[in-house]
């Protein structure tokens, strides 16, 4: 895969509630790759445009029509079947809508080396009958995710480094772009941590307004997350958890290698209305090569 070009191939949503993916999850997947043909002109959207313009670089993903290059995934159903119809576009966004669930029943759901991301969100409504109290206005950008292809039918989430995105219940503090690590670890201070999730120094956003999460991605080097253009939280070295199952398994495919550089973009859904008003993407130069260590002196 072409590190300067990306492309939303087929997206991923998984449900454990919706998770486009996850336990019972659902998600939308875009995958990096190579950049579309050029097509007939956008239509025009009813939501504001995003703040960069395209002159900076960034491309959108969502093409505020439909979900053309997204596929869904949900836990307990197969890949690009949305049985509740979870996911949808109304008005230029992205919805997460539990409308038509009588319960959250452990579906979750989403949407998936260089390069930023930025989605605008905001969570609304009431979370679905049954969704777990974690999953309270909480969503995420799932990056380095596994092919949803290799995920099994009943998978909770896909193996990925995740971006999560919670909203504030009214009162007290609640952070936004934290890091979780469904399958994997990740390093910081030259140590690897293997807690599952760790906060950021984020603000907490409390009601419906909109959030502007933005990730820097360098490959295996480092993943940085902003809020509103702050950052927030740097880690380095995203890999495979070596005592995940659903990991190990991706190791024996990659001949025993850990070290995660790329993979599929997922956007997730976990029992709370979620919307995504714009989700662009922006590709980095590649790394400068490092000069080659001098050839060792012959004595004589």
């Amino acid at each position: 895969m072409n590190r300067m070009n990306f492309r939303p191939n087929s997206s991923i949503a998984c449900l454990a509630a919706v998770f486009l993916v996850a336990s019972t999850a659902s998600h939308a997947v875009g995958q990096v790759g190579d950049p579309p043909s050029p097509t007939a002109k956008p239509a025009k959207r009813q939501v504001a445009k995003p703040a960069t313009p395209e002159k900076e670089g960034w491309r959108p993903l969502f093409n505020g029509r439909n979900l053309d290059g997204w596929v869904y995934k949900e836990r307990g159903s197969e890949l690009g079947v949305d049985p509740s119809s979870t996911v949808k576009v109304e008005d230029g966004v992205i919805r997460m809508d539990y409308a038509d669930w009588e319960s959250f029943d452990g579906r979750f759901g989403q949407l998936f080396d260089r390069y930023r991301v930025r989605v605008v969100y905001r969570f609304l409504g009431d979370q679905v009958k049954g969704g777990p109290g974690w999953a309270y206005r909480n969503s995420g950008i799932m990056l380095h995710c596994q092919d949803p292809k290799s995920m099994r039918t009943d998978q909770d989430f896909p193996v990925s480094v995740e971006v999560q995105l919670l909203g504030g219940s009214g009162s007290g503090k609640r952070s936004t772009a934290n890091l979780c690590t469904p399958g994997t670890n990740v390093e910081m201070k030259q140590e690897v941590v293997t807690r599952h999730c760790t906060n950021s120094r984020s603000e907490t956003f409390h009601g419906d307004q909109w959030v502007t999460a933005e990730v820097e991605v360098l490959g295996n080097e480092s993943i940085t997350h902003y809020v509103n253009g702050v950052e927030v939280m740097k880690y380095q070295r995203p890999q495979l958890d070596p005592n995940d199952p659903d990991a190990q398994t991706l190791m024996r495919i990659r001949n025993g290698d850990v070290m995660l550089d790329r993979g599929w973009i997922s956007l997730q859904g976990e029992s709370h209305p979620v919307e995504f008003k714009s989700v662009e993407i922006r590709p980095l130069p590649a790394a400068a090569p490092r000069p080659a260590a001098p050839s060792p002196r012959k004595a004589g």
